[in-house]
């Protein structure tokens, strides 16, 4: 019996999760983009945002990374929002393995970098991992 009514409790509640879910993703996002220092950072967020499949922009908006596969050796590749030791190579279970760290020349706000990591990772990986440091995960009680 408990059972029953636990189900179509979640049944019911199901809908206002989710409508709770979004709303507090939609004030996330509105929150970033205002309390960013100027309007480079906002168009280098909206421009990542714009190059982001359905399914990474899902993963960036939920928990602020996404995840890419590299080009030449299929290995996949956690990017998170941020302008240096944010790329973190997976394991076949999706569990941080190895950390790299490769940023453009310029200074560039983090959509940016983080855009110029997924573009170059998705066409020219080697190249990439050419000039990419490697660096020690550290491993606390978050997961990375």
């Amino acid at each position: 019996m408990f059972e029953k009514l636990a189900r179509i409790t979640n049944w019911h509640l199901r809908p206002f999760l989710l409508d709770g879910l979004r709303r507090a993703r939609a004030f996330r996002n509105w929150y970033r983009e205002s309390t960013c220092a100027n309007e480079s950072e906002v168009r280098g967020l909206r421009l990542l945002r714009k190059w982001l499949s359905a399914e990474q922009l899902a993963q960036f908006e939920t928990y602020n990374y996404f995840d890419v596969t590299g080009c030449y050796s299929g290995k996949r590749y956690r990017l998170r929002y941020g302008t240096g030791m944010n790329i973190y190579e997976l394991d076949h279970a999706g569990r941080p393995r190895a950390g790299w760290c490769f940023v453009p020349k310029d200074g560039l706000v983090p959509g940016d970098v983080v855009l110029a990591q997924k573009i170059a990772l998705e066409t020219d990986e080697v190249a990439a991992m050419a000039v990419a440091k490697h660096f020690v995960l550290r491993r606390s009680g978050t997961v990375i």
